[in-house]
């Protein structure tokens, strides 16, 4: 599914990649865009959305257009995708693969490799709220932070599962006392059971903070909706800039997933040949991965650490290489 912008000029080259390396996979292209919206106002039609349900992955571009200022859009597709096929899991790993692509100061580059685990289908983001007296001066606009005992015990589980040595829940329990106490409750209660894995609490803008003055500390966060959602970008800057940031959302028990680059459509940049793609490659490397074919994802995520070492890479990486030509050194790689 490329959809818009970006997504139509990187999803190519991730499909490229995939083939070089030797992914014997079936693919089947589905029009979902805002031309397709604008024309039906339907932002999935029911037979695409039949097909998707029975899908191994899905592979993902970018959702949204300039042309629409509708969030029904949006949350038709991209919200509809991760609700309804219950995707709870959002992973976004931060790895750095070339000190030169860090703003932060050399001593602080070193071995940047964490993950966060993000909460995908609860919190703000179900739209759960309503706005009374809209569009008068005595407005009033609520929206609801849903957390269930289900959502937070499944999230934070699967975060200690994923985990090498550590695992640092982040909230703002001191301030959302309600739905902190749950997150609360249910983190103790789960790293009782796991004590090979060392814990941590930090509250989220202590979290920015030391993820900043030190990422190499961290390995496993996990945390809510919207914390998850902004930490991650802020992780994606400090390995190189939102281009290269990969994520999958994912069911671990109906192995369902979809797999997209962080950086959206890049309105300002698209269909210029600049976009980078490898955002989108190691998407489809994780994908790759949550299919079971483990060395394919290693070789995929071998061939573009030295594609940007060799500097062979877009302009936001320090290269001077277009979309096309970089998705065609990666693959080089995979094929030599």
């Amino acid at each position: 599914m490329p959809c818009d912008g970006a997504g139509k000029e990187v999803v190519p080259e991730a499909i490229k990649v995939l083939r070089a390396a030797g992914a014997g996979f079936d693919f089947q292209e589905y029009e979902v865009n805002a031309d397709q919206y604008m024309r039906t106002g339907e932002p999935i039609p029911a037979q695409i959305w039949a097909d998707l349900e029975k899908a191994d992955s899905i592979l993902f571009g970018a959702v949204g257009d300039p042309r629409l200022n509708d969030a029904a859009y949006l949350a038709g597709v991209l919200l509809r995708l991760r609700f309804e096929l219950d995707l709870y899991v959002n992973l976004r790993p931060a790895k750095l693969y070339h000190d030169r692509l860090s703003p932060l100061r050399r001593e602080d580059r070193r071995k940047i490799d964490l993950l966060i685990v993000r909460e995908n289908t609860e919190g703000l983001y179900v739209g759960m709220g309503g706005r009374f007296k809209k569009g008068t001066e005595d407005e009033v606009a609520i929206q609801e932070d849903l957390n269930t005992y289900l959502g937070v015990t499944r999230i934070i589980e699967y975060a200690f599962g994923a985990a090498q040595r550590e695992v640092v829940m982040v909230d703002k329990s001191n301030a959302m006392t309600h739905a902190g106490a749950l997150w609360q409750q249910q983190w103790k209660a789960i790293a009782k059971k796991r004590p090979d894995i060392k814990t941590r609490h930090l509250y989220v803008d202590a979290a920015a903070m030391q993820l900043v003055r030190d990422p190499t500390q961290f390995d496993v966060i996990v945390t809510g909706n919207l914390f998850g959602d902004i930490l991650s970008d802020l992780t994606a800057e400090l390995i190189g800039g939102m281009g290269i940031a990969p994520s999958g959302n994912i069911n671990p028990e109906t192995k369902r997933g979809l797999f997209e680059p962080v950086h959206g459509t890049a309105p300002d940049i698209a269909g210029r040949g600049v976009v980078n793609p490898i955002g989108a490659i190691l998407s489809a490397s994780m994908m790759v991965r949550h299919l079971g074919h483990t060395e394919m994802a290693n070789a995929i995520e071998g061939a573009v650490e030295s594609a940007i070492r060799a500097g062979e890479c877009t302009r936001d990486l320090g290269g001077s290489l277009s979309t096309h030509e970089v998705g065609d050194a990666v693959a080089k790689r995979l094929k030599d």
